[in-house]
């Protein structure tokens, strides 16, 4: 059995949990997600607690039950307590600015990006550094696709550090030309 499918969602009192049929729907003070879940699973509600089962024990249902799992518990933390992911802007004249439901970046190009932020997103950016940018939202998914999506307009280069990246990310630095000699 899986290790994740297996374990149980602890639905707080502040979530809204309904279940119709594989439609699941999670409401809270955050928002609202909804899913539908494959067929060969099953959520059941015991109180507080929800539980997802399998039909049968075949290879792809097996990695269908952990995954949906984590999908219902990432739904009810979403609509509760929200996620967030945070990236940083290095470089000489790199900033980032919020104007509304747009966030205008200056990396670096001849003219700024301006990047409109999708419907459940929020994104804050430090008003002293300008260089620190926090998005934040409901959906898993979203965030991190939309933090994914700045990050892509320019990567961090391995050689000065230049460019946008996750404030948990590692760049692994290069020796340049000078140092060869």
């Amino acid at each position: 059995m899986s290790r994740i499918g297996k374990l149980p969602i602890k639905v707080p009192k502040e979530a809204k949990v309904d279940i119709n049929g594989q439609r699941v729907s999670v409401q809270g003070p955050k928002g609202k997600l909804e899913k539908t879940i494959h067929p060969k699973i099953k959520i059941e509600r015991d109180g507080d607690v929800l539980k997802v089962i399998r039909s049968d024990d075949s290879k792809p249902t097996r990695a269908l039950h952990g995954l949906t799992r984590a999908l219902v518990a990432n739904m009810v933390q979403g609509v509760t307590s929200g996620f967030k992911r945070e990236l940083i802007v290095t470089g000489v004249g790199y900033k980032a600015e919020v104007k509304g439901k747009t966030l205008v970046l200056n990396l670096g190009y001849s003219h700024p990006i301006e990047f409109p932020l999708p419907e459940g997103i929020k994104a804050t950016v430090d008003a002293k550094k300008e260089t620190k940018i926090v998005i934040e939202g409901h959906d898993k998914e979203l965030v991190g696709l939309t933090a994914a999506r700045i990050r892509a307009y320019r990567p961090p280069e391995p050689y000065k550090g230049k460019g946008v990246r996750y404030a948990d990310e590692v760049i692994i630095r290069k020796a340049g030309k000078a140092a060869a000699k």
